[in-house]
């Protein structure tokens, strides 16, 4: 490979929450290891390789101009996403006019939902459900609706389509959070299951909030389908969100961008989250974007697909192989997985606590599954060199999965 997907990077006192935050907020984040262990970060979605070198060379080289002051968005910016778009996920026909800036996907989320829906008024997710839209919609006061997942024969997740009209015509519901691919089952959904979600909002009048963030972590043999690509109405009907801050581990340096065709909604959107005067580009965040899409940033994403589908296929292996009673779905894209341990913890009398505690302990820096409205389940992120995911299942197997 051309690029270094294998260097264990120790990232210590360099602002990173995946290993310095551990302990600090009970509840949400794993508690440190005990002494003779060293942390294995398997919780927050952010990577543990070293981006694309066009990223920082971008940024620097901007540095370098003493003069940081207020400024409008390039036209290489503009550009680089109709380019990444259209060459990515086979986008034609977008122009600057449908790009607008987001601070970040959640923000945008916020932006639109706020537009089209009053506080108080209920807003349809499947679940699982990823923690960040739990978060930030009941903090804005809305009422949120769970229309679950469902594993078919092949344990393959998904989506109800009864249960979402439903649960649309019963609570009067009129905006719909749509994540795909799906944070935390890592389903990316066929064309003709977008088709038919997108039937059941349209015969309801619900506005769509599409988070694509996950869009360019594909795994081998998948394809992402754009959810405004598959119908007219989709495409009219969708606000979709996306940044390169998942694809390049940029989380910190804030900046994502929405894709909205219809004027209406544009202008909708677009007045919200200009209100508060906060929602603004980043200067170094948009030299970020620009050097995240060059061709070296492709081609370092398609480099980064092949390590992720190889550290998924180990852990599934692995869990296949060694921990009986543990059910996974293979994921299809995002670089999580999500295990459901209700049968192990039952057969062996321990709580979804206690197995927490017991990954904690040995360093297996684990989410806890519930804060996805999941009853028994873990999530973990597998985007680390492969040995450091080889050592957390060997641990697993020697000090967590035990009798």
């Amino acid at each position: 490979m051309t690029y270094d997907f294998t260097s264990i990077i120790d990232r210590h006192g360099m602002d990173s929450i995946a290993v310095d935050g551990l302990g600090t907020e009970p509840g949400f984040a794993p508690e440190p290891p005990q002494d003779g262990f060293d942390v294995i970060p398997m919780w927050v979605a952010d990577m543990n390789f070293a981006t694309v070198p066009t990223i920082p060379e971008a940024i620097i080289e901007r540095a370098k101009h003493p003069c940081y002051g207020y400024f409008e968005p390039r036209d290489e910016y503009f550009d680089a996403i109709i380019n990444w778009q259209r060459t990515r996920n086979g986008v034609n026909g977008l122009t600057r006019e449908g790009i607008g800036y987001e601070n970040g996907v959640l923000g945008g989320l916020i932006s639109a939902l706020t537009s089209f829906a009053a506080p108080g008024d209920a807003v349809l997710l499947h679940s699982p459900t990823y923690v960040g839209f739990t978060a930030s919609i009941e903090n804005n006061g809305y009422r949120i609706v769970h229309s679950p997942l469902v594993k078919d024969a092949q344990g393959v997740w998904r989506m109800d389509y009864e249960d979402m009209d439903r649960k649309l015509k019963a609570e009067n519901i009129h905006v719909a959070v749509f994540c795909s691919p799906h944070n935390p089952c890592g389903r990316v959904w066929e064309e003709w299951e977008i088709k038919k979600a997108m039937e059941v909002y349209k015969a309801n009048d619900c506005l769509v909030i599409s988070d694509e963030i996950w869009s360019d972590l594909i795994l081998a043999g998948g394809k992402h389908t754009p959810t405004q690509s598959v119908s007219e109405d989709a495409r009219n009907r969708t606000v979709a969100l996306y940044a390169p801050s998942k694809t390049f581990n940029l989380a910190g340096l804030v900046g994502s961008y929405h894709i909205i065709y219809n004027p209406y909604l544009r202008d909708r959107v677009v007045s919200k989250s200009s209100k508060p005067h906060y929602n603004e580009m980043n200067l170094l965040s948009m030299y970020a974007l620009i050097g995240a899409y060059k061709p070296e940033g492709g081609q370092w994403l398609e480099e980064l697909r092949q390590v992720l589908t190889g550290n998924v296929d180990y852990a599934c292996e692995y869990i296949g192989a060694h921990f009986k009673g543990l059910e996974v779905s293979k994921p299809q894209g995002t670089y999580m997985l999500f295990v459901d341990c209700s049968q192990w913890c039952q057969e062996h009398g321990v709580s979804l606590d206690e197995l927490l505690k017991r990954c904690w302990r040995v360093g297996v820096a684990v989410q806890d599954g519930r804060q996805f409205k999941a009853a028994c389940a873990i999530r973990m992120n597998l985007a680390l060199p492969l040995s450091r995911v080889k050592e957390a299942f060997e641990r697993m197997d020697q000090y967590v999965f035990t009798d």
